[in-house]
């Protein structure tokens, strides 16, 4: 079977959609299950007999490279490209093919980095080569496309047509949506523009399809999650720590939590629905977490009622305090007795005194 040695992982992304989580650290870095969400994303690729990847960086993109090293850690071997100025999803695309050493024909994989999913690599990757395609799209199906780019295709899985995001029941012609996976032969890479600005999905895709090339689209069903807002990423987590998504790097067995070895929780603290708590963390007595991430030394003080929340590292959470879909940043302090609900964020290293909120909103 032909395996795809190379691929690309997009991570240059700001993540504006994320803050505060975003605020110091880039998007793929924020812990999932445990685990920056990036290393999820490169244990699968390895999993599937990818033995080289570029990382296009951008936003932050100086707390990669410490991390993951040359990737010898992971079985990989890694390496680094920075944007200077951005250059969308294309031209971060060809912004890397320097670093590959792949033939003209030979499969790349491409991967955005805020996307959790259970494709079949190996599959996407023999379905690319029985078909002769230039370029392959993973696509998922969604109940309401209206928000994502259609991608309809043909008896045979080949590319018909792009569709910008639709608005009327007309223009949804398919539920199948451009899953954020693809397989590039080589020498596409190689003709994208270089040095300007390039959207792979508005410019490249289209073009290409216009041109003449082929364009096949293989449906995977399976789990798939865009990471891209809080609500989402704590989902995600807790999907990962429950065994409902898979990845390889989850440290632990899949159950209804996950406790990093440094961390310290009270005998009859109840954690359930995927709940992680991270390195060095502490949860109180009493206290009751459900759905949550707690990341690397955050306080959640007796008592506390966390549900489908996400909690920054070194935050504090005081006694009897009730979240539910909140985001509290990096060293914030809530005090005891408060209310937050439906998606309230506190911004890193805010501070609210004991009983000061019931409850708000993100109206």
């Amino acid at each position: 079977m032909t395996e795809a040695k190379e691929a690309i992982l997009l991570v240059g992304g700001k993540g504006t959609r994320l803050r505060p989580l975003t605020v110091h650290t880039p998007k793929p870095m924020v812990p999932a299950a445990g685990v920056p969400f990036l290393t999820h994303q490169l244990a699968r690729a390895r999993a599937a007999g990818v033995e080289h990847i570029v990382l296009a960086t951008s936003y932050l993109a100086e707390v990669f490279e410490p991390y993951f090293g040359d990737g010898s850690s992971l079985g990989l071997h890694i390496e680094y490209v920075t944007e200077q100025e951005p250059l969308g999803t294309g031209g971060a695309i060809r912004n890397v093919a320097s670093k590959l050493s792949s033939g003209p024909d030979e499969p790349v994989l491409i991967f955005n980095g805020d996307i959790l999913t259970g494709l079949d690599i190996r599959a996407l990757v023999t379905s690319h080569t029985v078909s002769g395609a230039d370029v392959s799209l993973h696509l998922t199906r969604v109940e309401d496309p209206r928000a994502f780019g259609l991608v309809p295709t043909d008896g045979t899985g080949r590319v018909t047509a792009f569709l910008e995001k639709p608005q009327t029941p007309e223009e949804i012609v398919t539920d199948q949506i451009n899953a954020g996976a693809y397989i590039f032969r080589r020498s596409v890479i190689d003709s994208i523009p270089t040095g300007r600005p390039v959207s792979v999905e508005r410019e490249t895709f289209p073009g290409l399809l216009a041109s003449g090339a082929h364009l096949q689209g293989m449906v995977d069903s399976t789990y798939w999650l865009d990471l891209g807002t809080p609500a989402a990423f704590v989902r995600g987590s807790a999907d990962l720590v429950l065994g409902r998504a898979p990845s390889p790097a989850v440290p632990g067995r899949c159950g209804d939590r996950l406790v990093l070895p440094s961390a310290s929780v009270a005998p009859d603290a109840k954690l359930t629905g995927g709940t992680v708590v991270g390195a060095d963390a502490v949860v109180g007595a009493g206290a009751r977490l459900d759905g949550s991430t707690i990341l690397a030394g955050a306080v959640v003080e007796a008592g506390a009622v966390v549900t489908d929340s996400l909690i920054g590292a070194g935050a504090r959470i005081g006694g009897r305090t009730v979240l539910t879909g909140a985001v509290i940043g990096d060293g914030a302090r809530v005090g005891a007795d408060n209310e937050l609900r439906d998606g309230i964020r506190v911004w890193c290293d805010a501070v609210l005194p004991d009983g000061s909120v019931r409850f708000s909103s993100d109206q």
